[in-house]
């Protein structure tokens, strides 16, 4: 049985580098601000700190970011109420949750619930990492396998899908 839709989601999935964090961007620039931007990246070497003081310096005044590498469902669900609000990215929020070992079935579907929760528009972006040949490490394995799990479950509930490729967005659902 197919899940109900959740009206105001939008899940935008694409490759490295494929344009997904701007059209996301874009997607919530495009209604009135303040807008919430919910970053589950951290910095722990200085490339990554270089990333996001790249992702913050383009973003125009008008979003308040608020940093969930792990409490992601409770950042979603204690966002100011009616804001539209972007979540960068899914799959760093994962990889997060791996590391720290925590129980990824369990966090599915506290992210799952505070989506259909929250009352706001929401633009959620994850790294498609399925395409490629089957990872040689059992991390990598159950990474891919988790990540697409995710993806599954929120594009079912998603009104919208976007693949980006090459910086094009294409309306999957």
């Amino acid at each position: 049985m197919q899940p109900s839709p959740i009206p105001d989601l939008t899940l935008v999935l694409g490759g490295a580098r494929s344009g997904k964090s701007r059209h996301a961007e874009a997607l919530i620039e495009a209604l009135p601000a303040p807008w919430t931007y919910i970053a589950t990246a951290q910095a722990h070497d200085s490339e990554m700190a270089r990333r996001i003081a790249e992702h913050r310096a383009r973003r125009p005044s008008g979003w308040r970011t608020i940093d969930a590498p792990l409490a992601l469902p409770e950042a979603i669900t204690g966002a100011p109420a009616g804001r539209p609000i972007l979540v960068d990215c899914l799959t760093l929020w994962l990889t997060n949750l791996i590391l720290a070992e925590r129980d990824t079935e369990a966090a599915r579907e506290a992210l799952i619930g505070a989506c259909e929760r929250v009352r706001a528009p929401l633009v959620l972006v994850g790294n498609e990492v399925g395409l490629g040949i089957v990872p040689e490490n059992v991390l990598a394995r159950r990474f891919r396998d988790e990540a697409g799990r995710l993806h599954q479950a929120l594009a079912a509930r998603a009104a919208s899908v976007v693949f980006m490729v090459a910086g094009l967005p294409m309306q999957v659902k």
